[in-house]
């Protein structure tokens, strides 16, 4: 099997099954149990791990990327909600603070290459600092970007932290690595080596499509290639919803409309998702040169 996913969620579980019968996202298994359950025997003969899998979001952004299926690969997006603005903000007092469970996966396997993405938030109570220090200890060479969904043309901000992790790239001397204190906040840096800077082969932010502001018109990327072919908002219609307010959607697409069976668990399943196509920008950003 070409991918291990970890989705201890039986509904988002039972859409990610689904999602790999139909060939949307890699072939593999889902384990559904908790990642505290989960040991290096279980992870053994697969070329992709896929962790708090969701529904395969990590999958459908590394195909965009061009990463092939059976391309080693380890990715994770932690739970959020102990760093949230809407949660009980309980930070790495929270019980689903995960981090430090699948580093301990990480530490144990060494995979080459860890993509992985969290809550923006979570950079105020130093979730950041505990990757940078837990990989860079490991030998691992480290990059980061916080980019929002706008960034790829949806319109909505959706900021999220991005994060690579690589074994085979040299690690930076400690002078040159970027180390700055957002004040203010609840503390916690934003640290980024040089080496692995991600931000700026990435989409435009500049051009955000937030409810009210313009709508996106760019059309080519900073390498000349066609958003279009990437980003599927661009033919969207704005409709009007009964909380007064007004969201784009494809027209292909229906709406989750109040009767629609099974609509809880989508909707769920939905918002814990990632957005692919930024993943997918960060992922060719972070690729080197050689594997263009």
């Amino acid at each position: 099997m070409a991918a291990y996913y970890n989705e201890f969620n039986p509904q988002s579980a039972h859409i990610l099954r689904q999602l790999i019968k139909d060939g949307l996202v890699a072939s593999g298994d889902v384990d559904e149990r908790p990642i505290q359950e989960v040991t290096l025997d279980d992870l053994r003969g697969y070329k992709q791990h896929h962790f708090f899998a969701g529904i395969g979001g990590w999958s459908t952004a590394l195909r965009l990327a061009g990463w092939p299926d059976d391309k080693p690969v380890w990715t994770g997006s932690c739970p959020c909600q102990p760093f949230s603005s809407a949660g009980r903000q309980k930070g790495k007092a929270d019980e689903r603070h995960l981090w430090p469970v699948w580093f301990s996966l990480i530490s144990q396997y060494r995979p080459t290459t860890i993509f992985g993405e969290q809550v923006a938030t979570a950079i105020t109570y130093g979730w950041l600092d505990d990757v940078y220090e837990g990989l860079e200890a490991e030998g691992y060479a480290i990059g980061s970007a916080v980019l929002p969904a706008c960034s790829v043309g949806s319109p909505h901000k959706r900021d999220r932290l991005w994060f690579v992790g690589n074994a085979e790239l040299p690690r930076p001397h400690e002078s040159q690595k970027f180390r700055g204190v957002r004040t203010g906040e609840k503390g916690g840096r934003m640290q980024q080596s040089k080496r692995s800077n991600t931000s700026s082969n990435v989409a435009d932010t500049n051009g955000e499509v937030l409810q009210g502001h313009r709508r996106f018109e760019q059309r080519h990327d900073s390498q000349g290639r066609e958003v279009a072919q990437r980003y599927p908002w661009q033919s969207g219609v704005w409709i009007g919803c009964p909380d007064g307010k007004k969201r784009v959607i494809e027209p292909s697409i229906p709406l989750l409309a109040h009767g629609v069976q099974h609509r809880n668990p989508i909707i769920h399943a939905l918002g814990n998702a990632i957005v692919p196509q930024v993943a997918a920008e960060f992922i060719r950003a972070a690729k080197q040169p050689t594997e263009e």
